[in-house]
């Protein structure tokens, strides 16, 4: 018989009342040592880490807003370029054409002969500007792209890239 009494007294250690200002105890120490080591270590270290990559998602967008703002810049400079070749053209027209009515009676044929090279000359100075100032665009506009990609957190080749920027040029 005594060892039926023994077999009931014996059973799971945390249903047994008379341990239970123990377990208690040891529960609240327990918890107690994990909230320090988590507030004083873990989590400081946790903040630290999203600041810093907090700062640097900022410090990319900004960054990518200043290339999107010089690519606004290359733009605009562009279209100033191109219509202060295209004014340009038009005032050399003007002065050739006021030449040759002048002298329209003593060199007709030489005024015209003249004002097609000089027209020609201006036209390939506005494609030279016009291909230097796309140039400068694309530019731009790539690296603008590689960081607004890199700042998402992805990589983009080059390739990749220049193939996006090229294609959203073309129309």
């Amino acid at each position: 018989m005594a060892d039926t009494s023994d077999a009931e007294a014996v059973g799971m250690p945390q249903l047994d009342f008379s341990t239970f200002d123990n377990q208690i105890f040891w529960l609240v120490l327990t918890l107690l040592v994990i909230y320090f080591i988590l507030s004083r270590v873990a989590l400081p270290r946790i903040e630290s880490v999203l600041a810093e990559r907090n700062g640097t998602i900022t410090n990319d967008i900004a960054a990518a807003e200043e290339l999107k703002m010089k690519a606004v810049e290359a733009e605009e400079a562009y279209e100033k370029a191109l219509a202060d070749a295209r004014a340009e053209a038009h005032r050399i027209i003007d002065e050739a054409k006021a030449e040759i009515q002048k002298e329209l009676d003593v060199a007709t044929e030489h005024a015209n002969a003249e004002i097609a090279a000089r027209t020609a000359e201006s036209e390939k100075r506005i494609g030279e500007i016009r291909a230097s100032a796309m140039e400068s665009v694309s530019e731009v506009a790539k690296d603008t792209a590689k960081e607004i990609v890199s700042a998402f957190g992805a990589k983009a080749d080059a390739r990749s890239v220049t193939a996006a920027v090229n294609a959203r040029l073309k129309g």
